[in-house]
């Protein structure tokens, strides 16, 4: 099979293109024919050794394909369905990858294989930010970075259908466009010479007494804005970092800051079991597939040119979702 491999942490430039064997699907797997992988920023931690990876390792934990072998001990799935996942894979970056069976879901009749691959992991992460971290309410303003980014856009029309007012920051004027098609009122912060002191003065202008809750995929240039953003009682769903990793925080700033909630939580926690698995990706699965969830598919790179994907992403050059294409 042709694979993505890399053999030592580091920049783009250790995603390297190869042959390797053909995987053989172990008891509880399933063998995919990967028709789309999706790109995301937890792929590049596990590059460049921000989060810990085996190396070697083909990188990808997200996709959509076609089963072409079915292991020992494995109900519910059979040669020819079409699947995708979000964990659970030996490796997405590949033309071949197993998934375990218990991590992968039936893909919709009508929804294409890209668009399944491309919502999975950026779908289901919006899912729970607004449906259980800090449940979005009717009536609520809340604020969401990089609104025009794969997690951001799906979060404007989740939290704008639950009947909140969303503010959206961008950094560029077609980034603002995307955002505010979605729903978003747009801040621009890309021109504000000290975000910690402008972004909030901004978004209270918009919003008095600050916003509710804000959902923070950027990280460390943000997070002290955020935490200025929020009403008393708010909350801050620091979920990325997009601009690099938040250093420790004192807890008596969230006391001055109004009694604000802090979390920094993570997908695997919100699809621990089968049933959250399959409630989640099946809402998010079904709206896109009805055409009540939009999913931006921004860039389409062939599986050679992983190394471009992670530099656009990095550098924050894309919008909406990024995929490898076998």
């Amino acid at each position: 099979m042709r694979a993505i491999h890399v053999t030592a942490t580091g920049g783009p430039e250790v995603l390297v293109p190869t042959e390797l064997p053909d995987p053989s699907p172990a008891p509880g797997e399933v063998l995919v024919r990967v028709a789309a992988a999706g790109v995301n920023f937890i792929d590049t931690y596990r590059r460049s050794g921000v989060y810990r990876a085996p190396v070697p390792h083909v990188p990808g934990d997200e996709g959509a394909g076609t089963v072409v072998a079915v292991g020992r001990d494995v109900a519910g799935f059979a040669e020819g369905d079409r699947v995708a996942w979000a964990d659970g894979s030996s490796g997405s970056y590949a033309t071949l990858t197993t998934v375990r069976a218990d991590r992968a879901v039936p893909v919709p009749s009508d929804l294409p294989d890209d668009l399944a691959a491309a919502v999975m992991l950026q779908g289901m992460t919006a899912h729970y930010l607004v449906e259980a971290t800090f449940p979005v309410r009717e009536g609520q303003t809340v604020l969401v970075h990089a609104g025009a980014g794969g997690v951001g856009l799906l979060l404007v029309q989740l939290a704008r259908a639950r009947g909140a007012r969303v503010l959206a920051t961008v950094s560029s004027a077609e980034k603002a466009d995307l955002a505010a098609a979605a729903g978003a009122e747009v801040i621009r912060y890309d021109a504000m010479a000290d975000l910690t002191h402008d972004l909030p003065s901004r978004v209270r202008e918009l919003a008095e007494g600050g916003v509710h809750t804000v959902f923070d995929g950027v990280g460390r240039s943000t997070f002290d804005a955020s935490l200025a953003s929020l009403r008393p009682r708010g909350g801050l769903a620091l979920f990325g970092g997009a601009s690099g990793q938040v250093p420790p925080v004192d807890p008596q700033r969230l006391n001055a800051a109004g009694s604000v909630y802090l979390t920094r939580p993570t997908l695997g926690h919100h699809v621990a079991t089968r049933a959250e698995l399959e409630e989640r990706a099946g809402a998010v699965l079904g709206a896109v597939a009805a055409g009540t969830l939009d999913v931006r598919v921004g860039a389409r790179y062939a599986l050679d040119d992983a190394a471009d994907a992670h530099r656009a992403l990095e550098g924050r050059a894309t919008t909406g979702k990024v995929l490898l294409v076998p």
